[in-house]
């Protein structure tokens, strides 16, 4: 059950900033009992194994942004410190850094959810490509419809009234 409930609150804080599906810093730190303070000193002590495609710090836009999705302060609070936003290999490296048994087992879940979102995202996809060829098929059938049907109206038509031809003696 533990695990079920951690999965869920994993899957709960992945976020889609600048075009990356990433995990908040903050968020980690609480997954993986520790402060988020404490979580970045550890992640800068090894700097070198997170470029820039596995983590970035947001703008105070970004934060600002993010504070109104995640609601993590109350109102009136301000963020001390910008979050570092950690994708997905990023967050594989933090496994590197933090060394726990729970961080073990929190960045098992945060892979999973990862697989999982990938997986929801893949399904959804072809079903929108499936879609997209049902809708052109029916679009070309309605148009095929519209040709029988005016082919079918024409029919209906009654012939145009040809002029009398009369044929025989004409009276001189």
């Amino acid at each position: 059950m533990g695990e079920l409930v951690l999965q869920e609150a994993v899957e709960s804080k992945i976020y889609l900033i600048r075009g990356y599906k990433v995990m908040l810093s903050l968020d980690l730190a609480r997954l993986y009992g520790t402060g988020p303070k404490v979580l970045i000193q550890a992640v800068k002590r090894n700097i070198e194994r997170f470029p820039m495609d596995f983590m970035f710090q947001l703008t105070p836009e970004e934060a600002q942004n993010s504070r109104s999705q995640i609601v993590t302060l109350k109102q009136g609070q301000n963020i001390k410190y910008l979050p570092y936003a950690f994708t997905e290999q990023g967050v594989a490296m933090l496994s590197s850094v933090l060394n726990s048994r729970r961080a073990i087992q929190v960045n098992i879940a945060i892979m999973r959810a990862f697989v999982k979102l990938r997986h929801f995202l893949a399904t959804h996809k072809e079903l929108a490509d499936k879609l997209s060829e049902l809708e052109h098929k029916f679009n070309q059938h309605d148009k095929d419809i519209l040709v029988i049907f005016e082919a079918i109206r024409q029919l209906m038509e009654p012939p145009p009234a040809k002029e009398r031809v009369i044929t025989g003696f004409k009276p001189t």
